[in-house]
C-alpha cells in the first residue's frame, strides 16, 4: 500500500473512500466496525460479509448492507474512534484527557513539542494535528516495539508524517533539543526529566506531566516546587459522564469514564532574564 504525506491526507480527508482508507461503520445499535479498505477483500462482520470493492468509492453516511442483509452505516473514524480502536502496543491517552492535554499544554500551530513516551501513537497524532505542517514533534522511546506499532497506527490514520521525528531513547537520559516550546510527559516517573525539561525549554514554556496515581503527583509537584524553574503549576483529573434520552427520559448514563489519569501542567519561569523597572527588589538584592 503506497504512503501519502499526512499534509496530503488531511487535504482528502473528504469525498469518496480510497482503498487504504479506514472505515468505522455503525449498526442500528451504534456498535463500531472498523476495516482498513483493500481491493478485492471482504469482511465478515456479525455473520455478513460486507465487499470493500462496493464500500470504495462511496461517501461517508451511506448505508452499506452485509451478504446477511444487515444494514450499516460507514464513516470516516473521528480521530477519537481511531485511537479506542487501532491496536496498541501499550496502554494509551484516552481521547478525554487528549483533548484537554491540548488545551492545557497549549498546543498551538507551528509550535515544537517534545513526547516523552510515544505510547500507540495516540497522543503523538493528536499533537501532530494540533501544531499543523509548520510544527514539529519529537517523540522519546526506548522500546522499539512500541514505536513501531505507533508509527504503524500514525500511518494508518495521517499517512506519512514529515513533521514527526521518533528517537530510540531513554528521555531519563536528558532532553537534546534547546528552546521548545513544550515538552508533554507519559512516563512512570517524570520527575526525572523535570530538571532536564528546565534546561531544554524556553522561558514561557508548558511541561505537562500526564500519571495515574496520586503518589506519582505528589513527587511531581515536590520535584516541581524544588527545582524553583517553574510557576503556575496545577493538577487536575477529567471525568466523563454521558447522558442518555430515551423518549421523554432524560437521564445520566449507569457508567461513564472515570478516572484514568492526572494532569500536571507547569510553566518555566526566566530565571536568570532582566528585571522590569518598575518591579519590588528580590530578597538580597541591592536597589
Amino acid at each position: 500500500m503506497l504512503l501519502m504525506s499526512w499534509r496530503r491526507r488531511m487535504k482528502i480527508a473528504a469525498g469518496p473512500l480510497r482503498e487504504g482508507e479506514t472505515v468505522v461503520l455503525l449498526d442500528r445499535k451504534n456498535r463500531e466496525y472498523t476495516m482498513v479498505l483493500k481491493g478485492g477483500n471482504k469482511s465478515d462482520i456479525r455473520g455478513g460479509m460486507v465487499s470493500h470493492d462496493e464500500l470504495i468509492g462511496m461517501e461517508e453516511g451511506a448505508v452499506v448492507r452485509s451478504s446477511s442483509g444487515e444494514s450499516f452505516i460507514m464513516f470516516r473514524p473521528t480521530l477519537a474512534q481511531f485511537i479506542l480502536n487501532m491496536p496498541r502496543g501499550a496502554q494509551v491517552i484516552y481521547p478525554k484527557d487528549i483533548g484537554v492535554i491540548l488545551i492545557w499544554a497549549d498546543i498551538y500551530p507551528g509550535a515544537t513539542v517534545v513526547e516523552g513516551g510515544i505510547g500507540s501513537g495516540a497522543l503523538t497524532m493528536a499533537l501532530l494535528r494540533a501544531v499543523g505542517p509548520e510544527g514539529r514533534v519529537i517523540s522519546y522511546e526506548i522500546r522499539q516495539d512500541f514505536a513501531r506499532r505507533a508509527i504503524a497506527n500514525i500511518r494508518q490514520y495521517m499517512g506519512e508524517p514529515d513533521n514527526l521525528t521518533v528517537k530510540i531513547k531513554d528521555i531519563y537520559m536528558g532532553v537534546e533539543e534547546k528552546q521548545i516550546d513544550r515538552i508533554i510527559l507519559d512516563l512512570p516517573e517524570p520527575w526525572r526529566v523535570v530538571e532536564s525539561a528546565a534546561e531544554s525549554l524556553r522561558s514561557g514554556g508548558i511541561l505537562l506531566g500526564y500519571i495515574p496515581t496520586v503518589l506519582q503527583v505528589k513527587t511531581l509537584l515536590d520535584t516541581l516546587k524544588d527545582t524553583g524553574n517553574f510557576t503556575l503549576v496545577q493538577t487536575v483529573e477529567v471525568l466523563i459522564r454521558p447522558w442518555d434520552a430515551k423518549g421523554l427520559s432524560l437521564r445520566p448514563a449507569h457508567r461513564m469514564v472515570a478516572h484514568t489519569g492526572f494532569l500536571t501542567v507547569a510553566r518555566k519561569k526566566n530565571r536568570g532574564g532582566n528585571i522590569a523597572k518598575n518591579a519590588p527588589p528580590r530578597d538580597g538584592q541591592c536597589v
